[in-house]
């Protein structure tokens, strides 16, 4: 198929992509890497009246840390995170979660705002984001607003709480703290699809080894993404031993809402997403004991 008609507006700032959204409210789709968008537009799942292409937005392409946490450009490439040295040094969760988002072709297009706002349980971000209490800017016309990332994904599939005017342009993510560690693990039928399931897992150590915080998201096994909120309060104060990360991990699942289809019946996703959490876990307390 092909798309139905639609308006093609380039945004030259900021300003003029929110001016633009301001104008034609639902009736617009902001255009980043395209790789979520194009294909709804092929299979005319989507029908905006108007393309808002915010590429040209290079302000929005940025890492950096600075008061205590880590800023992301929404407009950041994929590509961009897996090879930055600052994202592997210090954000080792982040890393994980790039380099399996797709393939390399998508990855030089796509950006990590896109994959966000684009509020796919399918997608490999907001799970992490979830497991690291990120935060995300909103910005519209009356200024910016931060969105506490397990407020941006409401109750239904493909919905932000993003207003139609208002642009996604930054993620902020605590910077870590001492004796803390993440990983995200994904499980995919081939390299480069969507995942059968994945577990992001994010915990903080204090000096006698007790979990002071836990963050655990999951990835394409609900309608929406999914923090384990059960499963990170049983991991609080524990010494994250291999029985208690086995207690977790069995909650994760429980909080998993599979559904069977081509990827596999609903049973066996829930297996995995407790066999991803327990390693996802295991994963997090080396790296946060000084492990890789």
């Amino acid at each position: 198929m092909i798309p139905g008609p639609f308006d093609y507006q380039v945004a030259s700032s900021v300003a003029e992509a929110i001016a633009l959204l301001d104008q034609h409210g639902a009736d617009a789709k902001v255009l980043a890497g395209g790789h979520s968008l194009i294909p709804l537009l092929r299979f005319r799942l989507a029908s905006p009246a108007v393309l808002v292409d915010i590429n040209r937005l290079h302000d929005l392409e940025y890492m950096q840390e600075a008061d205590g946490t880590l800023h992301i450009g929404a407009l950041t490439r994929e590509v961009d995170l897996e090879a930055s040295d600052l994202i592997r040094r210090r954000y080792p969760i982040l890393a994980d979660t790039a380099r399996v988002i797709a393939d390399p072709v998508v990855r030089n297009w796509a950006t990590i705002g896109g994959n966000l706002a684009h509020a796919d349980p399918a997608n490999d971000h907001p799970a992490t984001m979830l497991a690291l209490g990120a935060q995300l800017v909103a910005t519209g016309p009356t200024g910016q607003r931060l969105i506490p990332v397990e407020q941006f994904f409401t109750d239904s599939s493909f919905e932000t709480t993003l207003q139609p005017n208002e642009l996604l342009t930054e993620i902020r993510i605590p910077a870590p703290a001492e004796r803390s560690g993440g990983a995200y693990l994904k499980l995919e039928r081939k390299v480069g699809d969507y995942a059968i399931a994945g577990v992001a897992a994010y915990v903080v150590l204090d000096g006698a080894g007790h979990v002071t915080y836990a963050g655990i998201g999951l990835t394409n096994v609900g309608p929406t993404p999914i923090k384990a909120r059960a499963a990170e309060q049983l991991l609080l104060g524990s010494t994250l031993d291999d029985a208690v990360i086995a207690q977790a991990a069995r909650q994760a699942a429980a909080e998993a809402q599979p559904v069977s289809d081509l990827r596999g019946p609903a049973d066996y996703k829930r297996a995995m997403v407790e066999t991803l959490t327990m390693r996802a876990l295991r994963q997090a307390r080396s790296r946060a004991t000084g492990g890789a």
